[in-house]
């Protein structure tokens, strides 16, 4: 099998990335192929042998004594053939293009579910979003497209240079020798294509950083920042200097590029036609063995079997430098997930139990969480609160199984969470994140996450009102119908943080639960919002299990037990009472978040 090899351990099968690839495409949509094979063929086979060889061999008859007769008949022939395959052609190009935006449409699922299968974790991970751009940078810049081209055009080639070849071959096998250095231009193009290929992956970070400052010059979220503070003038550096650094690579390749490119030629199209032009020269002239018809059907077979093969040679280049590329869109999918679910369902709620769990996330030295132990029994209210990085959200993280513990279990119902399927186990949680996000799709649909039927309206009219944001919302032009965003609607809606939060948290309320985890889920709102969100959630949650995930500590004095984390660890656990009066960690915070809301100054020791 050929390989090309890019590092010292690492090397990349190209037949078999390419053939990995041809069945995603023949998977989508087979037709894009066959069509592709198809108009190709016509037109090569139909520009370099019939048009080229066939015709002009009839014409140069006629000037050579032939019947005018049998040229026009061959003529009308000629034509009705011509007219027939361009017909095809065209046909097919249709089927083509339908065919093409099926086959982006099917890959795009593909990537897309890929995607949502993966580890929370690979979002984190820059050499993840290496391969994960890459694999979308193929289907952007149309390169399935292109290898069905490519593939298309190096079958063409090979008829058309046996049907070429064959003729040449008939006149005086002795042509064949000028033909020969062509053989090497495949091999110059493999290692071009080598050579281009390293070149793009050293611009691959560069280009990420272009990518991610072009795209947050354009969102609204950074507008405001970039307006009001020099911040444009450092992500302007950055852009710069990545732009810099990508014209530094190209340079340092510049040159090795040019001389393959120059040798290429040499053998690809000066060899071939100065040595058949100077033997068909002397043959016609100092020996005058050919006559007219055989000298030029010679040199134009010989042209037609140059550009059959230069054809073949370029199309084979371009298809080993994107087999190259379709190794990372193979490692995309071949990923397999670390976190991976059991069999179980999980049924009604009763318990749920941290035992010594420990966890750090890859490639850091020091702990996230350590030797983090307790208990929350069905009903419970409980709050785990401390100050930013203290460890509450990668809490969180290993209880939804984003990442699983390096040390100790998580338990559900007394049964380790590893054992449950993935679904009924998140299902199981209503949650509401600190990163909330909003889509751009209709109010309604943000809430219910899903498309809403008219009964789904109206629990989400409801949901709405009970997190505040109704009123917001119902003055809208199209009440819950309308848009978030105007990025695709013209008559779409901007909510202001707070607004957005709490149409985040109506997702929470829309929603029959047994557990809700909320993460900072009035980290946008003011205290008289707060206050009145609680109360809702205080109502909503009756009966239910709770865990409040928050640095703020209104939602502490709701809870019946309260874990104060901080550095990864648990500092203290006890009631609100109770850790007010041991004047703890947590009586400090609170002593002083309350002195802030009253206008009071109170010092850190008091």
């Amino acid at each position: 099998m050929r390989y090309i090899q890019l590092h010292e351990q690492v090397k990349v099968p190209v037949f078999k990335n390419a053939l990995y690839a041809l069945s995603l495409v023949w998977k989508a949509d087979k037709k894009l192929l066959i069509s592709y094979i198809f108009v190709n063929v016509t037109d090569n086979v139909f520009e370099l042998f019939v048009q080229n060889i066939l015709f002009l061999k009839v014409l140069l008859g006629v000037i050579e004594g032939g019947s005018f007769e049998r040229y026009f008949r061959d003529l009308l022939a000629f034509f009705a053939v011509a007219l027939f395959s361009k017909a095809l052609v065209w046909i097919n190009v249709y089927i083509r293009q339908v065919s093409a935006k099926n086959v982006l449409k099917g890959l795009n699922n593909m990537v897309f579910r890929k995607a949502l299968s993966l580890d929370v974790g690979c979002f984190e991970n820059p050499d993840f979003y290496d391969k994960y751009q890459r694999a979308t940078l193929i289907m952007s810049k149309g390169y399935f497209d292109v290898l069905c081209s490519d593939i298309a055009d190096i079958i063409s080639g090979v008829i058309a240079f046996v049907c070429v070849i064959t003729t040449v071959t008939v006149i005086d096998p002795a042509y064949l020798l000028f033909l020969l250095p062509v053989v090497l231009v495949f091999v110059i193009e493999f290692f071009k294509s080598k050579a281009v290929y390293k070149r793009d992956i050293k611009m691959t970070k560069n280009n990420r950083t272009k990518a991610y400052i072009q795209r947050t010059v354009f969102l609204k979220d950074f507008s405001k920042d970039m307006r009001t503070s020099n911040i444009f003038a450092v992500i302007l550096r950055r852009f710069k200097a990545a732009i810099d650094s990508n014209v530094e690579i190209l340079k340092s390749y510049g040159v090795k590029l040019f001389l393959y490119s120059i040798v290429s030629t040499l053998f690809g199209e000066f060899i071939p036609i100065i040595g058949t032009y100077a033997y068909a020269g002397y043959q016609f002239v100092e020996k005058q063995s050919m006559t007219v018809s055989g000298f030029s059907v010679v040199l134009s077979s010989i042209n037609s079997v140059r550009e059959a093969t230069l054809r073949v040679a370029e199309s084979f280049e371009q298809l080993t430098q994107m087999a190259l590329y379709f190794q990372y869109m193979k490692d995309f999918f071949d990923y397999e997930p670390k976190v991976v679910g059991g069999d179980r369902q999980a049924g009604e709620f009763e318990s749920l139990e941290f035992k010594n769990v420990s966890f750090k996330y890859p490639s850091a030295e020091k702990y996230a969480l350590e030797d983090i132990s307790f208990k929350i029994n069905s009903g419970d209210t409980v709050a785990v609160v401390g100050i930013n990085g203290a460890g509450k959200s990668t809490l969180v993280k290993l209880l939804l199984r984003f990442y699983d513990p390096d040390e100790g279990e998580i338990l559900y119902n007394g049964v380790n969470i590893k054992e449950y399927s993935l679904d009924s186990y998140r299902n199981a949680f209503a949650t509401v994140f600190q990163d909330y996000k909003n889509f751009a799709v209709s109010v309604y649909e943000n809430v219910m996450c899903r498309e809403c039927s008219e009964e789904d309206k109206l629990l989400a009219k409801k949901a709405l009102e009970r997190s505040g944001v109704w009123e917001k919302i119902s003055a809208l032009e199209n009440g819950g119908d309308t848009v978030l965003t105007r990025e695709f609607d013209e008559n779409g809606a901007g909510l202001s943080g707070g607004e957005n939060q709490k149409l985040s948290t109506a997702r929470l309320f829309a929603r029959d639960f047994k557990i809700a985890v909320l993460d900072e889920p009035s980290s946008a709102l003011d205290p008289i919002a707060e206050y009145k969100m609680y109360e809702n959630l205080v109502s909503a949650t009756k009966d239910k299990t709770v865990i409040y995930i928050s640095h703020r500590l209104s939602s502490a004095v709701l809870s019946d037990r309260i874990y104060v984390i901080g550095s990864g660890r648990i500092l203290e656990e006890g009631t609100h009472e109770l850790l007010m009066k041991s004047g703890g960690e947590y009586s400090r915070m609170f002593t002083l978040q309350a002195s802030r809301y009253l206008g009071e100054e109170v010092s850190d020791g008091e």
